[in-house]
């Protein structure tokens, strides 16, 4: 094996090499490189462009997104019987899978360069997973070691992976040959603790097939797995933001005046909260300074990676409005680029837990206090909704609903989660809220967007904790307790139907969500208890 040693790198490689993981280069193998290293390999290999001030900048087309349809999970017998069998985890047969790996295999040993990335997953060194990452590019790396726990140097000699990625983004899969439905491939093999990612340039799959694999392994463990930001206050009080893309997961979290634990994936265990990750993955798109000061200085820093933005010629300032590429253009960056960042990634039993929805049919109150039923009806439905224009043929607001705001990254049945919440709740005494940052005054085309400087008043006055005891007010629809004042909030938007023109429009389409919540809880069956089932829209 021909091994790239620079002065100081052999104390990042491995003792035993990649022949644990079945990998025999025939080229150079980078080990554990830090991101100047890693930058100064991309440019030299032309995998992108850095921008001004610094950030490196990557286009992955034509995946601008993740390809959940292309996702499977290899049927096996250890963990066949626990696996949420259907869309999102499709089984792989093991000849299929035994295939593929060694096709994968045979790729990553014919290239000139590979690079290793030997990171931690889970802030908890009691349940956290040694994760080595194997793949042909650079930037691909980087961006790994951005997202991850970057363990200490001299951890690394002696570092033992529990779980290996065998990244081959432009290996194209044979259907055929290979069990697959297209050339695209995110292969999960839970027993053998590996997965094979191809056909995709798309650095999301990387850290989301680790959330996959930590949604299965944690509950095994009594440890809720949970696609959520969290932030702490001054006094110690954690809060859990959940959120689909889009309701504002990442702005809500980074909180100049409180301390950044994670902004995507956590989980809750007897002993607290803890992120997964070691870096922040945030939409930029319309990306500014004013909005979002916090995340837009990272995209001002040497070390963040960008995806698919447009650079203005020839200054190549990044021009955040620009989607011609996607609109799902992101920054990656390490935790630490923002200043209140917690770091030891860990906190305490939340005291507050915020749903976050874009409702776009504008009916939903701005904020309400969930019941404990409340919170376990609307935990399964995952709501929020896409607007027209966002997607072709999309022409009025579309309901979206994602199991425990999460679906797609799911591997056990969602009840089985929402029964983790459950107790977790009842055990803690944490309250739960709805806070819908989408649309009043109207669907959209019609209504406005709630104002971000008012989301943010609601989401002070609950964790000041002064919405607590509050006076409420029942939506009679919805059945949800709307705070009837909030500082700084104008106190007629509270209700949304006062919002509306026309108190009859705003009725019927409030009642035509109403029906959507209904239909969809009924795909959960008889797994659902009577108690939370009446607990979901009535009206």
């Amino acid at each position: 094996m021909a091994t790239s040693v620079s002065p100081s790198a052999s104390a990042r490689e491995s003792a035993d090499g990649l022949s644990p993981q079945g990998i025999t280069p025939s080229g150079r193998v980078h080990w554990n490189l830090v991101a100047p290293e890693l930058v100064e390999a991309a440019i030299r290999r032309n995998e992108g462009v850095i921008a001004d001030m610094g950030p490196f900048v990557a286009v992955t087309s034509p995946h601008t997104g993740r390809s959940p349809n292309d996702k499977f999970v290899v049927r096996e017998p250890s963990s066949e019987a626990h696996v949420d069998w259907g869309k999102v985890n499709q089984p792989m047969s093991p000849a299929h899978y035994e295939t593929l790996k060694a096709d994968v295999k045979q790729y990553l040993n014919g290239l000139p360069e590979l690079f290793v990335q030997d990171l931690y997953c889970g802030a908890d060194p009691s349940t956290r997973l040694s994760v080595r990452y194997i793949m042909p590019n650079a930037w691909h790396a980087n961006f790994v070691r951005n997202m991850f726990i970057r363990p200490e140097i001299e951890a690394l000699a002696t570092f033992a992976p529990n779980f290996t990625v065998y990244h081959a983004p432009e290996m194209q899969a044979d259907p055929a040959r290979h069990g697959t439905r297209t050339g695209t491939f995110i292969v999960l093999n839970l027993a053998e603790h590996t997965i094979l990612i191809g056909g995709t340039r798309y650095a999301g799959e990387l850290k989301k097939a680790m959330f996959t694999v930590m949604n299965y392994l944690l509950p095994k463990q009594g440890v809720l797995s949970m696609h959520c930001s969290a932030n702490i206050g001054a006094a110690g009080d954690t809060a859990l933001f959940f959120g689909l893309s889009g309701t504002g997961k990442t702005t809500l979290s980074a909180d100049p005046s409180r301390g950044l634990i994670g902004d995507d994936e956590h989980g809750w265990s007897p002993q607290g909260t803890f992120n997964f990750e070691g870096g922040c993955y945030a939409k930029a798109i319309n990306l500014s300074a004013e909005s979002e000061p916090d995340i837009y200085a990272t995209t001002q820093m040497f070390g963040t990676v960008l995806e698919n933005v447009v650079l203005n010629q020839p200054s190549r300032t990044v021009d955040f409005a620009d989607q011609s590429i996607t609109e799902n253009t992101r920054a990656s960056y390490p935790l630490h680029y923002i200043k209140n960042h917690v770091p030891s990634g860990r906190g305490g039993h939340p005291r507050n837990v915020v749903f976050l929805t874009a409702d776009a049919f504008g009916v939903l109150p701005p904020i309400a206090k969930l019941t404990p039923e409340q919170a376990m009806y609307y935990f399964l439905s995952g709501y929020t909704a896409k607007v027209a224009g966002t997607e072709r043929g999309v022409t009025e607001p579309q309901a979206t609903f994602s199991a425990c705001f999460g679906a797609v990254f799911l591997v056990w049945h969602p009840t089985k989660y929402a029964t983790m919440l459950g107790e977790l709740l009842r055990t803690h005494g944490a309250q739960v809220w709805l806070v819908n940052t989408g649309w009043s005054g109207g669907a959209y085309g019609t209504g406005s967007r709630m104002k971000l400087l008012y989301t943010r008043a609601m989401i002070r006055a609950l964790l000041d904790g002064s919405l607590h005891h509050e006076q409420t007010a029942v939506d009679p629809i919805f059945g949800l307790h709307m705070p009837t004042a909030v500082a700084d909030v104008p106190s007629a938007i509270l209700n949304p139907r006062s919002t509306w023109s026309d108190g009859a429009a705003y009725d019927a389409q409030a009642r035509k969500l109403a029906a959507m919540f209904r239909e969809n809880i009924t795909k959960f069956g008889e797994a659902v208890p009577a108690n939370i089932l009446a607990a979901g829209p009535q009206g």
